[in-house]
């Protein structure tokens, strides 16, 4: 959501180099090594305000920044998109892809002491799971076998999990997935100590006890700050900076004000508001602070395909053919994007399928025009667009909006709103329209693009209609879905790939979602003060690898 995620932000040149995983084999690990430097320090940065900061429910860029140096998994994402383990010391999956066993390294600990273990991790994702909970990202658990039982309220444990001794965790799956272990790395699958108590508990949700390189000092002051230090008991390899000091900025301007703090010397770490980027390229990167990197994210409109205007497949392929996406790479963005026209990243080099969108490849306004008469989508009608304030995003709408309304002869309705509240709409029973979109990997496999944005499972609608999963544009297509499940029971990773291009097919064919344009992020780093400064997987700084020069 990294959630929606539905707008999540995530990083770095991916490598999809995915620890091969034997039938009834297993592999041995240490953890990871976190670098070496000199300790101490305050690093400095602002961000806007989180949905979340406990692991059942973290999910953007801002949340799984904080979560991700609270808490210590199994495995984790490499900024180079491999997987690398953490506290699984081993692996073993059955030959029928349904039962893994993982072995957890011994002698760590939670920063209130508590040790973590088997029983740490059961804890940690049954809380997600419960009904109760509600969590956006719970649907990363679909697979283990008792999932729908736990979301229905039916049960508040999953029934396959078990640890068959104290530093064993058995997860048996309720269909095939020879990637399982890959999906581990997202903070949902955190463990917690028992004070965590149920996902509803204000006081565990403000201030996450965990065992990460990182805790909290204090709480989370929302709207204000949120303060990082050193876990000193950490049982991995321990950070260097003594502090991370994280202000909560208006969601307005946050981009604006990341910038200004960041020339002020307030700040080590920031994005820059679109129309400056040329300028502050032009100052740092002779400076050695300019940090540009191709990343596993995406940029889309969301089109809500089950209700409104864009119902229709023709209605939301005319939208697209009506978007001049290099018009607004080279005027708004000075050509520091790339146009995208598939719904995988180019990373993803195994399956990348370029210009299988034959919408996004350039507009045509004939085209255009004839698909929205052929899809009801008549002059005059109002199209809500919805997107979030403070993160640069107001001049590409506002092209967007001037290019429907002059080809397609529609009302455009731009509507800016803080990121959490956008993310609530999104999820309304009657939203319609269009949404600014973003996803980067949770995890680094195309599932994980493909399953949370598009399979009918990932929907998730409470009673009251209210969509709980990434699929927000409630996309379903039942040859989509039998394409990815047959795609999780291949052992074998190219045949996997081929699945995996055969299903983004199937969505694109139906423009499940509008690509724009490749994920290029941009970046200002004080590497005159700090050493090993870097964007980490999910395009956050690596805090726990930085340390004083």
């Amino acid at each position: 959501m990294r959630g929606a995620k539905s707008a999540k932000w995530v990083a770095g040149a991916i490598v999809i180099a995915l620890a091969a995983t034997a039938c009834g084999s297993s592999d041995d690990d240490g953890g990871s090594n976190k670098g070496s430097g000199q300790k101490g320090g305050t690093f400095r940065l602002g961000i806007t305000e989180p949905v979340a900061i406990d692991p059942y429910n973290a999910q953007e860029s801002e949340g799984i920044l904080v979560t991700d140096n609270l808490f210590t998994g199994l495995y984790e994402p490499s900024a180079d998109g491999q997987v690398v383990p953490e506290l699984a010391t081993s692996k073993k999956v059955s030959a029928d892809g349904k039962t893994w066993t993982f072995t957890i390294k011994k002698g760590t600990k939670f920063s209130n002491g508590e040790a973590v273990d088997a029983e740490s991790f059961i804890r940690g994702w049954n809380r997600v799971a419960q009904k109760s909970a509600a969590s956006d990202v719970a649907y990363h658990m679909a697979g283990i076998a008792g999932f729908a039982d736990a979301q229905s309220g039916k049960s508040k444990t999953m029934s396959g999990l078990s640890a068959p001794d104290p530093y064993t965790l058995q997860v048996k799956l309720s269909a095939p997935d020879f990637e399982f272990y890959i999906k581990t790395t997202h903070t949902v699958f955190s463990p917690v100590p028992k004070v965590a108590g149920d996902a509803k508990n204000k006081k565990y949700n403000e201030a996450p006890i965990g065992n990460g390189p990182f805790k909290i000092q204090g709480r989370w002051e929302h709207n204000k700050s949120i303060t990082l230090v050193r876990n000193d008991s950490y049982g991995l390899t321990k950070a260097h900076l003594d502090k991370v000091q994280i202000d909560i900025l208006n969601s307005a301007n946050g981009v604006t004000l990341e910038y200004q703090g960041f020339e002020s010397g307030q700040y080590d770490w920031a994005r820059m508001p679109t129309p400056q980027l040329p300028a502050a390229k032009a100052k740092y990167e002779p400076q050695g602070e300019w940090i540009d990197e191709d990343t596993n994210g995406m940029n889309y409109l969301l089109p809500i395909t089950d209700n409104g205007p864009l119902k229709s497949a023709k209605a939301r392929e005319a939208v697209s053919y009506a978007i001049d996406r290099d018009a607004i790479i080279k005027g708004v963005f000075q050509n520091m994007q790339t146009k995208s026209t598939t719904i995988l990243p180019p990373v993803f080099k195994d399956v990348y399928q370029k210009d299988l969108c034959a919408s996004c490849v350039k507009q045509d306004k004939a085209k255009a025009k004839q698909l929205a008469k052929e899809g009801g989508l008549k002059p005059g009608t109002t199209i809500e667009l919805g997107y979030n304030t403070g993160a640069g995003h107001e001049e590409w709408i506002q092209a967007v909006k001037q290019q429907l309304e002059s080809v397609l002869g529609v009302k455009v309705k731009a509507t800016g709103k803080p990121f959490a509240e956008l993310l609530a709409d999104q999820q309304k029973p009657n939203a319609t329209g269009a949404y600014r979109f973003a996803w980067g990997a949770d995890y680094p496999t195309p599932d994980n693009f493909l399953y949370p944005l598009l399979d009918t499972a990932s929907i998730n609608k409470d009673a009251n209609g209210k969509v709980t999963g990434d699929n927000r544009g409630r996309y379903s297509n039942k040859k989509f879905d039998a394409l990815l499940a047959k795609a999780r029971a291949t052992q074998d990773q190219a045949g996997r790939n081929d699945l995996y291009k055969q299903a983004e097919k199937v969505a694109l064919d139906d423009t499940a979602l509008i690509p724009l344009w490749n994920r290029t992020q941009l970046r200002l780093a004080n590497t005159k003060k700090f050493d090993n400064i870097k964007m980490d997987f999910h395009e956050d700084p690596n805090l726990a690898e930085i340390s004083l020069k």
